[in-house]
């Protein structure tokens, strides 16, 4: 079969999406498929050049390459979904959330004087697009839920299994909890640092994990000194692989807060490497996967609920040592595995 993986990005940013289309890429590959990546250039602003990548996506045809039909599009991202193609499946990352639940979040959409307007346009073509496709996948329940919830579509959710997945392992435990990942106003760094200056035991955070924006991380670190907890926050910025793996399997628990999560790698990554996490109620797909006081726990979306939340994995080291056994033991039981995304996406 030959197939292509349509994706966006923005250059110079690199995370879990970018990670998972090259990984559906080499699972494809390893069956024996012809498949290739486009990536199509992408900013998110000024809102009007939504309009803009949207158009170009209807446009573009990717039914044949060098005079041989293309056999399958898999669409992941907005708007490379958007691109036509008669024999079109979905597993969709996300949706352009700022014309979604996020539409008086962080991005500011709502605020923009067309934004109501660019906001129907993207639901309209997000609407037209899925439904013309053979079949509709997501990577998470949580993006499940939100599809049905705001355009009334069914899909079925296919998760994937982190690329470290054989990699991750436990280690004794030093005295630090880990926080990798993106940096970036939704995943609520601002809400671990302060609950860390409320903390009763000396928590230190390690932060991993490179800056969306200048301005933001600069923040961050103003936040941090005027908190007067500065001295308890080791910011690594980008790590590669190895650091990541070592980071995990030596920490004493994960804390990963974000906003309304899509699917994150990071609550994964640290049940495999048997560690505890620490998520709010708010924080979307970790909780298809945390139990309280099983797993980890979960806790309310306040800086004091977090800081209490910190102050037991500190304190009692046993019970986290326990609840990342457990946490282990439940994702061998999930049968998260490529073979399975790979049979219903090639289905």
């Amino acid at each position: 079969m030959r197939a292509v993986i349509a994706t966006v990005q923005a250059p110079f940013e690199r995370g879990g999406a970018e990670i998972l289309v090259e990984d559906l890429h080499c699972a494809m590959a390893g069956r024996g498929h012809d498949v290739e990546i486009v990536t199509i250039p992408w900013q998110w602003y000024p809102s009007e050049h939504l309009l803009y990548h949207m158009a170009a996506c209807r446009l573009f045809d990717l039914t044949q390459s060098a005079g041989r039909p293309i056999d399958l599009l898999i669409g992941m991202k907005f708007p490379a979904y958007l691109i036509p193609h008669p024999n079109k499946v979905l597993w969709l990352m996300h949706q352009q959330r700022s014309a979604y639940e996020l539409w008086n979040g962080y991005y500011g959409l709502s605020q923009d004087p067309r934004g109501a307007q660019i906001r129907d346009t993207i639901r309209n073509a997000d609407r037209r697009a899925i439904e013309e496709s053979q079949r509709v996948h997501t990577i998470a329940q949580n993006v499940s839920g939100r599809l049905e919830r705001f355009l009334g579509i069914e899909s079925t959710p296919l998760c994937p299994p982190p690329r470290l997945a054989t990699e991750l392992h436990c280690a004794p435990a030093e005295d630090y909890i880990f926080f990798p990942g993106r940096i970036s106003p939704p995943k609520r760094h601002k809400l671990v640092l302060e609950a860390l200056s409320l903390t009763e035991q000396p928590v230190r955070i390690r932060i991993a994990g490179s800056a969306e924006s200048p301005t933001h991380e600069a923040e961050l670190h103003r936040m941090a000194d005027e908190l007067g907890i500065s001295s308890r926050i080791d910011w690594t910025g980008w790590i590669n692989e190895a650091d990541l793996v070592d980071g995990y399997a030596r920490c004493v628990g994960v804390v990963f807060t974000p906003l309304d999560e899509d699917y994150g790698y990071v609550t994964l990554e640290a049940m495999l490497a048997a560690k505890p996490v620490v998520t709010c109620r708010d924080s979307g797909e970790p909780l298809a996967f945390i139990t309280h006081g099983e797993t980890g726990l979960i806790c309310e979306p306040e800086p004091a609920a977090i800081a209490s939340s910190l102050d037991t994995l500190w304190r009692d080291r046993n019970a986290a040592r326990e609840w990342g056994v457990a946490g282990r033991q439940h994702y061998d039981k999930l049968g998260i595995t490529w073979d399975r995304v790979l049979d219903s996406l090639l289905a």
